[in-house]
């Protein structure tokens, strides 16, 4: 009786044998690359807080305290969140010149980067709102009739009904949202700055926050029209209605006094 023969390989096991290799080597490197992905990004974030630990040294622990605990020039920083921390430093007002009632805007000192590394050493400090990405404040496809009632309803008592800001109490002022940009105006509105109350998304969720930053936008762009013709900085009814009387009603009465003394000159000839 003949042996069996050997059973002959299928054409296609090589072929199997090679996906199977390759799916194995697919998961190892699933299973590894996150975590040296996850490493890479802990480093990065650990080298951004030490960066910003040697910034914050220098330029702001002389008034908020060495570790970020508050003195009586400058208040704790333990919790604020690195979104405060890019809204302050990315408008110029901290380092503060001075301490007053009122930290004005003005130039910028820090690069971008370094203003990152700022808010990674404070957010290190305690959780806080985190920095917006462009994603969150585009007003791209946002509602501006909403973001109008919004804006009227929660920012117009201070800011004024198209953002050209107003005078508050004790020297405090709220300022003017014209060339603010769409960044800024969401960390604002995310912490709240300096005499301004904070609209987590709890109470203003990020949608409402976009209309609000669209109708800001649409009221103070270039091409914006004014129906009423002199816009008269946009301070409102009030300063128009003064405007009004005083230079209206001035005009008025210069143009009489001038009919009447050309017609007692025309009555004396």
């Amino acid at each position: 009786m003949k042996k069996l023969s050997a059973r002959r390989r299928h054409p296609l096991a090589a072929v199997v044998v090679l996906l199977l290799a390759l799916a194995a080597t697919g998961g190892l490197y699933a299973a590894f690359a996150p975590a040296d992905k996850a490493q890479a990004d802990e480093t990065a974030q650990s080298l951004a807080i030490k960066e910003g630990q040697k910034l914050y040294t220098v330029g702001c622990a002389s008034c908020h305290g060495t570790g970020g605990q508050g003195t009586s020039d400058g208040p704790s920083l333990v919790g604020v969140g690195s979104a405060a921390v890019d809204f302050q430093v990315g408008t110029g007002r901290m380092p503060a010149q001075q301490p007053g009632a009122q930290v004005p805007k003005k130039k910028v000192i820090y690069t971008q980067k370094e203003i990152d590394q700022l808010a990674a050493y404070v957010a290190s400090l305690g959780a806080g709102p985190i920095t917006p990405t462009e994603k969150d404040y585009s007003p791209e496809g946002a509602d501006i009739a909403k973001g109008g009632e919004l804006f009227r309803t929660n920012c117009a008592q201070c800011h004024n009904f198209t953002g050209e800001g107003g005078a508050l109490t004790d020297g405090k002022y709220a300022p003017s949202l014209d060339g603010v940009s769409a960044k800024h105006l969401y960390e604002a509105m995310q912490t709240g700055p300096q005499n301004m109350p904070s609209f987590p998304d709890t109470v203003m969720p990020q949608q409402q926050k976009r209309d609000i930053i669209a109708y800001v936008n649409a009221v103070n762009g270039e091409e914006t029209p004014t129906p009423g013709g002199f816009a008269l900085g946009g301070l409102g009814p009030v300063s128009e209605g003064l405007f009004g009387w005083i230079f209206g009603l001035g005009s008025l009465i210069a143009v009489a006094v001038w009919v009447a003394a050309h017609t007692a000159k025309a009555k004396k000839s």
